[in-house]
């Protein structure tokens, strides 16, 4: 069932020594990047950190301190280097303990084998609610707001999708987009009460510059705007028509 809350911006944690040491490229962060732009959610902030259980006990204390959403990506596994699931219970001053239901799905998955290894991602925060893994029926978890995913993009994608689907609403529809254009010949220092303007004017848009390197000696800044496809158009041709009074032409981006 469709969750009540509305989902409207998220931050990642993504974890591992091997990300940060170049020993493998991370692939979440583009392909969350992606995903929440489509639904028309805002990625908030993004994180990186290693296998370092300190610095994910702070990290996890100060996420659930500012109530944010956030999806945690690896470190929920068996091995000595998988500590997302300490950190957590530490983070959260809870236990942690044996999930019966967890366990059972293991078991079945793996009979025999579950033991005397796979049986310890079962080992969760004390009031873990579970987060179902199509793959291979290793469940992930959540306490409050912070849900934590495996590390494998076959594994952890299908299971955010199943937490957005299930625990919220997005307040943003599929209809929302970005459009862009560029102006030529002007500093981005010189467009910012336009900028505030168009903000102003169109509350339900997001306004966003990105200043470029004279080229030829010649300034570009790139403006975007986001939001319902309506409220785009609408502060495009006002930004449009605002710039051409100003002697400017700006081209689409």
């Amino acid at each position: 069932m469709k969750g009540e809350h509305a989902l409207t911006g998220v931050g990642l944690l993504i974890i591992g020594d091997e990300l940060l040491l170049g020993r493998r490229t991370d692939k979440h962060f583009p392909w969350a990047l992606a995903y929440f732009s489509a639904i028309g959610v805002d990625l908030s902030w993004v994180n990186y950190v290693g296998d370092n259980e300190a610095l994910l006990i702070e990290t996890f204390r100060a996420i659930r301190a500012r109530g944010e959403v956030c999806f945690c990506f690896g470190g929920i596994g068996a091995t000595p280097d998988d500590l997302t699931r300490q950190a957590m219970a530490a983070a959260h001053e809870r236990a942690l303990v044996r999930h019966p239901e967890a366990l059972r799905m293991i078991e079945n998955q793996f009979g025999r084998e579950a033991y005397p290894n796979r049986v310890l991602m079962a080992e969760l925060p004390v009031g873990a609610d579970l987060i179902p893994n199509p793959f291979n029926n290793i469940p992930g978890f959540s306490l409050g707001t912070i849900f934590c995913l495996p590390g494998f993009p076959e594994m952890a994608w299908p299971m955010l999708e199943w937490v957005v689907a299930t625990r919220f609403k997005t307040s943003i529809g599929p209809h929302h987009r970005l459009a862009a254009m560029a102006v030529a010949d002007v500093r981005e220092s010189e467009l910012i009460g336009l900028l505030t303007d168009v903000q102003r004017r169109f509350s339900d848009v997001r306004v966003s510059s990105l200043p470029r390197f004279p080229q030829d000696g010649r300034w570009l800044v790139e403006i975007g705007v986001r939001g319902p496809d309506g409220s785009v158009d609408r502060a495009m041709d006002w930004l449009r028509g605002e710039l051409e009074k100003r002697g400017l032409t700006p081209q689409t981006a």
